[in-house]
């Protein structure tokens, strides 16, 4: 009899600890429910060139600055609008350059030099009697310093492009852009010493002010572009030609790639651009020491 009144007692105690338990849990997760969650002060960096080796994702240009101050607005095709105060259209987003500031037209080629493609934009451009501006990035300028010293001895201009495309730069500190942006001049003076490097264009034309005020500390004038005919996206030759060539007007920046992908298909669509470009237009490469 004793033995059977410790086996209900156990039990007894058992069941009791389960309810005391499973209200306790109950409790808790209400009074979780009613605490309201912590508001995130940090910046998340979510896109570097480094995470993803097919990095040419220029984004649309910025339309809205953190400040009243507004740059001039752009097309739906990318080209530069003057608004009724008469801004200055040569200039966009932040102040940066958007127009050649004349009649000619101006051809970029971004996150190059690359082996394969590099050498037949050359060989192109050669053909037709074409200077371009290359927008060069750090590591690939390390990587093919031939390449560099190729695009400077045909008479091409250099733009620093940052050290490996990225996206976030703009959002560090002051500190970690000057060092990405010097260590990529010092990667493209190892093959051109003598070479000047007037221009920046940030990746993704994800302008900050920051990313601004350091390119210009540098030496070097915040390059954007007016047309993107979104050769970046790989749809083949005959939409980037068409692009370029029913969206190009005088003064404008075309945004083209050599790197960070396939880029055959942009190779073969300057064989169309190219020739009719020409035709219609003073088509020559940025000043190699600014406008």
């Amino acid at each position: 009899m004793v033995g059977g009144n410790q086996v209900g007692a156990a039990r007894a105690v058992g069941i009791i600890t389960l309810v005391v338990t499973a209200v306790l849990g109950t409790a808790y997760l209400l009074g979780r429910s009613l605490v309201p969650e912590a508001t995130r002060t940090d910046t998340a960096v979510t896109a570097t060139g480094a995470d993803h080796p097919e990095y040419a994702d220029q984004s649309a240009p910025i339309d809205a600055e953190p400040d009243a101050t507004r740059a001039p607005d752009t097309g739906s095709d990318g080209s530069q609008r003057t608004d009724e105060q008469g801004q200055d259209p040569n200039f966009g987003p932040m102040g940066t350059r958007v127009s050649t500031g004349d009649a000619g037209v101006a051809l970029t080629f971004d996150d190059g030099p690359h082996p394969d493609y590099t050498p037949q934009v050359l060989a192109i451009l050669r053909d037709y009697h074409v200077t371009a501006t290359f927008c060069v990035v750090g590591k690939n300028a390390q990587a093919y310093p031939w390449l560099v010293e190729q695009i400077v001895a045909e008479g091409h201009t250099l733009c620093n492009h940052s050290w490996d495309h990225d996206v976030a730069l703009g959002a560090r500190s002051i500190e970690w852009i000057r060092a990405d942006l010097m260590r990529t001049s010092e990667a493209i003076r190892a093959a051109v010493p003598d070479a000047p490097i007037a221009w920046y264009r940030q990746p993704g034309g994800a302008w900050t002010y920051s990313v601004i005020s350091v390119s210009r500390d540098l030496g070097m004038a915040p390059l954007h572009w007016t047309l993107d005919p979104s050769d970046w996206r790989a749809p083949g030759a005959t939409r980037i030609a068409a692009s370029v060539l029913n969206g190009v007007r005088p003064g404008s920046i075309v945004l083209l790639h050599d790197a960070g992908g396939d880029r055959q298909g942009t190779v073969n669509s300057l064989y169309r651009i190219l020739p009719e470009l020409a035709g219609r237009f003073d088509v020559q490469a940025l000043p190699p020491r600014g406008l």
